[in-house]
């Protein structure tokens, strides 16, 4: 549970890259820039955690020791509306992430479903559910409980996990949570946040199902976003102002929800952009 509004990277930030940081090193320069989130890329990964156990584990002090709040983002190589072989294939990887994300004490494996099969929405669903049950039972008897499967939601019309399909399977499976991309939301919407009143009905909508608790610990990912009739094109940096949608209204929104939310830039500029949000957000918290 997020103590407070926490801000922080999707992935190592380039200028941490050039001065050749090790991944354990990543909390300590995030916290002296002022930042309290950290998303360990694990997008690429098979079905074995390609990271040791061991640079976890120091990730995982690294974290803890400078009060950085750590997440996952598992491998994009996951498909559980697939077929049945590549659906226990997506099922190995999600464990292994899992597993990982276990080693480093992150709180959440965040990751998309799929893509829509040949069968009916409905039958996917109903894939993707059994699926997730089946990984969390593995979770669970191998002692991973601490960990949550994060479900993020799609910004392709093509791709499983619309804000229902979400919040459905969380009300279904153990051990999950919703992933809320604003910019996914934005896309698939077709530019659906433009006013407070937008952010305000997705923010209830998960509270009337989910539950007060889902909105004061939600895990979020932004940016602004380029998107087509078929959804997302491409993600864009903050300053971007013909792109949508609107960080400010969104920070606005979640304070009046009193939310506690974790919430990951994936712009370009990932520690850059987490500090320009974590600055617009206390700017609408301090008195004028």
């Amino acid at each position: 549970m997020a103590d407070r509004p926490r801000f922080g990277p999707a992935g190592v930030p380039p200028t941490f890259r050039l001065m050749k940081a090790s991944v354990h090193e990543v909390p300590e320069l995030l916290r002296a820039e002022g930042l309290d989130a950290f998303e360990y890329e694990a997008v690429r990964w098979g079905k074995k955690p390609q990271i040791k156990q061991e640079q976890a584990e120091r990730l995982g002090v690294g974290a803890e020791k400078n009060d950085v709040w750590l997440s996952m983002h598992g491998s994009y190589f996951i498909n559980l509306c697939g077929k049945q072989e590549i659906l226990e294939n997506s099922k190995k990887r999600l464990v292994a992430c899992a597993t990982a994300a276990g080693w480093m004490k992150a709180h959440v494996v965040v990751f998309h479903l799929g893509f829509y099969s040949q069968k009916s929405h409905r039958q996917d669903y109903v894939t993707c559910r059994q699926a997730l049950r089946e990984v969390g039972a593995t979770l669970r008897s191998s002692g991973i409980m601490s960990v949550n499967l994060g479900l993020e939601t799609s910004g392709k019309l093509s791709q499983f996990g619309t804000l229902n399909e979400i919040l459905s399977l969380c009300e279904e499976v153990e051990q999950t949570q919703p992933v809320i991309d604003w910019s996914h939301l934005h896309a698939i919407g077709h530019g659906r946040f433009v006013g407070s009143k937008d952010f305000a009905e997705v923010l209830s909508e998960i509270e009337n199902r989910l539950g007060r608790e889902a909105v004061n610990n939600l895990h979020c990912h932004f940016s602004k976003i380029e998107f087509t009739w078929k959804g997302e094109r491409r993600h864009h940096v903050l300053d971007e102002k013909h792109y949508g949608p609107d960080f400010r209204t969104l920070a606005k929104v979640l304070i009046q929800f009193q939310a506690n939310p974790v919430i990951i830039c994936e712009t370009a500029l990932q520690d850059i952009d987490a500090m320009k949000m974590r600055d617009i957000y206390q700017e609408q918290i301090l008195p004028r």
